[in-house]
This record gives C-alpha cells, sequence and structure tokens, in this order.
C-alpha cells in the first residue's frame, strides 16, 4: 500500500526541465563568452585548474536534491504502522445478520447498507472500546476478534455482505453464543453486544442466548431493521429477480419487532429501530455511555507509515557530496583523474 499525502508538490517536478533547459543555455554562453577570449583549448591550458566536468557534476547533484526534495515535501507514505496504545472504555461485539433479507430495499439504501451506516458511526464515536465483529446468516462465525484498532474494524465492517455466509437463514442464538465467547475474563470492565438484525429468526433459543449472556454480565442491544410492511428480497442485479417460494410467489420479507423487543428484554439491553432517521445511532450511544469503562490496551495499525525521512537523508547526503566537490581541481588531489 502506498501513497502520497501531499501529491499536490509533485507538480514541482515541472520545474526540473525548465532548470536543465536554463543550465544548457548558460553554459552554451559561457562557451560563447570564453571563445571571445581565443581558441578553446588555449583558454583550457591557461586555467589548468578548472574543471567542467566537476561543475556539470555539481548541477546534477543539485538537480538529485531538488527531487528528493520535492519527494519530502510530497511525503511517500507505505504500509502500516503498529502503535501500542492505553485508554479507558468498553468492549463491543457488533453481531451483524448478513441474510439475504437484509437486502430488501424497505430501508434505504438497503437493510445492510443502512446497517454499515449506524455501526460506522458508532465505532467512530467510540474510539476507546475495544470492537470485535461477528456474522450470521443460517450460521455464524468471529468475523474479526476484539481490537482496539477502529480503523481495521471499519475496514471489515464495510467488506460485509450476503456472500460471507453461504448458509442462508438467521441463526440469532447461535450468534449471541459465538459474540459471548469474544470478550476478555476482565471483570474490570463492561461488555455489551449490538445485535442488528430483521429479527426472522430461522431457528429457537434466541431468548434462552440473551438470558444467558445477561446473566454473566453481558448486555444486548438490539437493533431491529426493517418495516412492518416488508419488502421484496433481491437475489440479483435485475430488479425482477427476486427470492420466491416454492409456488414460485415473491418472498416479502418484515421486520419482527417482537423477537427483537424479547430479545433485548432478555439481555437487559435497549431495542431501538433502525429507520431513516439518527435516532437509533443516538440511543444506541446514549446507553453504551452507561457502562462501566476499563483499561483498554491493544495495538492499533495507522493505515500509511511516513517514509519521507528515506529521501530526507538521501538528500542531506548528496547536498554534503555538493558542497565537497568544488569547480576547480583541488591540488592535494591533482593525481585523481575521476573529475578530470
Amino acid at each position: 500500500m502506498f501513497r502520497f499525502a501531499n501529491p499536490e508538490y509533485l507538480y514541482l517536478f515541472f520545474l526540473i526541465p525548465v532548470f536543465i533547459v536554463g543550465f544548457i543555455m548558460l553554459n552554451l554562453a559561457k562557451k560563447k563568452s570564453v571563445l571571445k577570449l581565443g581558441d578553446l583549448s588555449l583558454v583550457k591550458r591557461m586555467m589548468p585548474e578548472l574543471s567542467l566536468k566537476r561543475s556539470y557534476l555539481k548541477f546534477w547533484l543539485i538537480i538529485a536534491v531538488l527531487c528528493f526534495g520535492i519527494i519530502v515535501l510530497a511525503r511517500p507514505q507505505f504500509g502500516t504502522k503498529p502503535e501500542m496504545i492505553e485508554r479507558k472504555g468498553i468492549e463491543l461485539v457488533i453481531a451483524m445478520d448478513v441474510s439475504n433479507s437484509m437486502m430488501a430495499e424497505d430501508i434505504k439504501p438497503n437493510r445492510l447498507e443502512k446497517a454499515k451506516q449506524i455501526l460506522s458511526r458508532i465505532i467512530n464515536e467510540r474510539r476507546d472500546d475495544k470492537v470485535g465483529l461477528v456474522v450470521f446468516a443460517g450460521e455464524a462465525f468471529v468475523q474479526m476478534p476484539l481490537t482496539a484498532d477502529n480503523m481495521s474494524a471499519k475496514l471489515f465492517l464495510e467488506s460485509l455482505d450476503p456472500s460471507l455466509v453461504p448458509v442462508q437463514g438467521t441463526v440469532i442464538g447461535s450468534a449471541i453464543d459465538i459474540s459471548m465467547n469474544c470478550f476478555s475474563s476482565d471483570e474490570n470492565i463492561d461488555k455489551a453486544i449490538i445485535l442488528i438484525t430483521d429479527g426472522e429468526s430461522h431457528e429457537g433459543g434466541a431468548e434462552e442466548a440473551a438470558a444467558r449472556a445477561a446473566d454473566k454480565g453481558i448486555h444486548i442491544n438490539v437493533v431491529g431493521i426493517g418495516t412492518d410492511k416488508g419488502a421484496l428480497i433481491p437475489i440479483g442485479r435485475n430488479a425482477n429477480d427476486v427470492k420466491r417460494d416454492n409456488e414460485n410467489k415473491p418472498v416479502v420479507t418484515k421486520l419482527n419487532e417482537e423477537m427483537c423487543r424479547k430479545i433485548a428484554e432478555a439481555g437487559r439491553g435497549l431495542y431501538v429501530h433502525a429507520d431513516n432517521s439518527n435516532s437509533a445511532f443516538k440511543s444506541l450511544q446514549a446507553e453504551l455511555d452507561k457502562l462501566e469503562k476499563g483499561e483498554v490496551d491493544g495495538v492499533v495499525y495507522s493505515e500509511y507509515d511516513e517514509k519521507y525521512y528515506w529521501f530526507a537523508w538521501a538528500m542531506l547526503v548528496l547536498l554534503f557530496v555538493e558542497v565537497c566537490v568544488f569547480d576547480k581541481k583541488n591540488r592535494l588531489f591533482k593525481n585523481v583523474r575521476l573529475f578530470k
């Protein structure tokens, strides 16, 4: 991964040809002036210590310094940079429903994208928390273990889509059980799960799993996403490609709000309905702010690591060499033929 933090400075490279043309024209003008004094070979014998090659070398060293200087200004950045952090926060696991029904468009742009928007804002605001990610449909698994790296959490979140879980369904109970296993054994920090789903569970045990989590001090907050009216489930790019039942009738998916409320109640947490407003985000933030924070440490990977100093050191070395090269031959090194 590579980029320039300030790429606008790269336009300064257009000045390099101007300097080269100017240097050539200046040397041609000098040559004409010397020719007025007499034959060029005779003039060279009259000034034996003068070295044109040294003059050229100094010029190209300066050009190289300018190039490296422009690169330094543009701030090249490579890869990632690990940093140890210590802060106070909570442990938060996001359990995200990625079943095909989450592609329904009764919430714009669709349920899944709306869920991503809400959770992305939460991750942005809760920079001091450790965050983990569990995805589920017909089965559940850990997509990202608990981490203090918000940047990584957002990257994982953006990559979510129904193709991650080929087995379709909605196993909410299994998702809660797997989420519980993500937390540390630290008893001095509060723990919470944000379960975001349309509530169309295809297995039982969701409420029982939420109750088990609550008994361990893990708060279950549920975000119900969808509408009572429901919508068709798209399964292709064509608008007519929708999921159909055994009788070839289009399947309508609706928010099971009653199920979502019961899970939140069993998990001693909050239920919120995600619509096209910001109310769900604000309610979740307020609920999570009530939890007790503890010491959170971990490794954070910044998106890019600064590498401009490589070119800065190269620039300094070339400047030192340029200063050490004289236009005239040094008598101490008169037998050295490198720059004659």
